[in-house]
């Protein structure tokens, strides 16, 4: 039973990335979930569970403590597990299908001020023990804070997507879906800097006889990039120099920074959903509930009729 169950995670996840382009942290996440389901279930294989035995196990794992966005996600991985084995005719059935789950709960995104973040980027100024440290870090929060990307995005954007002074580059985001962000000035003055100094390095490692490094911000790892956790460090470094909470900022609130600040200056909701490469617009209204005030002023001040009634 154990065989056939853990054949059937294998096989899920192996459709995941093929047919789906699941990036690997969620494939990794899909199989911790199922794995412990698994468990939970043996000597009952996956093949035999029925709706009872799902919403037993969920109960278990609220028993345990695990959180409600914790125990929607791994619902939501049951579900996915059994409507793949339905199309593929493993069973007749879904027993996940109408179970009502616990929801995952909606946390605002925290948010910085635009006055923060140019501190943060006079601090990026400061951040590394060389001049050329402190230019690479300088490009690195231009950059996330002009375009919103991800930080995996970030650290692995190739040299050749930049190549050119560009005003548009082309990022492969999640499931290898491409879409086009814009550069500011000062990121493009900054990338054009630094390739000349990563072009030196590439010409001194040819030379040397070392393998060519693509990165535009390279790194020491077996990846040959700039690590997440890497980043994420110095911008934790970055946030003390500015004088802000470092548990209050990490690349992601950037990421939030620059979206929430795009839509208080006017920026249409669809525009902001294409530039953070969100899938579902729901993803991206969430930054409505941190400007109410602001939308709220907006609507007060420019629409006719309350014009009118202020007349």
């Amino acid at each position: 039973m154990a065989d056939e169950s853990h054949r059937w995670i294998s096989t899920f996840l192996q459709a995941q990335a093929a047919e789906h382009s699941a990036a690997h942290n969620t494939q990794l996440a899909y199989g911790r979930d199922l794995l412990a389901f698994a468990a939970f279930l043996a000597p009952t294989a996956l093949s035999q569970a029925s709706r009872a035995d799902v919403e037993t196990y969920l109960l278990r794992c609220a028993a345990e403590g695990l959180s409600q966005s914790t125990r929607a996600r791994r619902l939501s991985s049951i579900r996915q597990l059994y409507r793949f084995a339905f199309e593929e005719g493993w069973r007749a059935d879904n027993p996940a299908l109408q179970i009502t789950g616990p929801g995952a709960t909606r946390h605002l995104p925290k948010n910085l001020s635009q006055d923060d973040v140019l501190r943060l980027l006079n601090a990026a100024r400061a951040t590394g023990h060389t001049a050329r440290e402190r230019q690479r870090n300088t490009l690195l929060m231009e950059l996330l804070y002009a375009t919103g990307l991800r930080v995996s995005e970030l650290v692995t954007l190739p040299m050749a997507a930049v190549r050119g002074a560009p005003k548009m580059i082309l990022v492969k985001g999640k499931g290898n879906k491409d879409r086009m962000a814009p550069l500011s000035d000062p990121a493009r003055e900054g990338i054009t800097a630094w390739l000349t100094l990563r072009d030196a390095d590439e010409d001194q490692a040819r030379l040397a006889g070392k393998p060519a490094n693509r990165y535009l911000f390279p790194g020491s790892g077996a990846d040959g990039h700039l690590t997440r956790q890497q980043f994420f460090g110095l911008v934790k470094a970055m946030a003390l120099t500015a004088g802000l909470d470092p548990a209050q900022v990490s690349p992601h609130v950037l990421r939030h920074a620059f979206a929430t600040h795009l839509l208080a200056n006017g920026a249409d909701l669809r525009v902001i959903q294409t530039l953070l490469g969100h899938a579902d617009l729901s993803s991206t209204e969430i930054y409505t509930h941190v400007l109410e005030d602001h939308l709220k002023d907006l609507v007060l001040n420019h629409h006719p009729l309350a014009q009118t009634r202020k007349t």
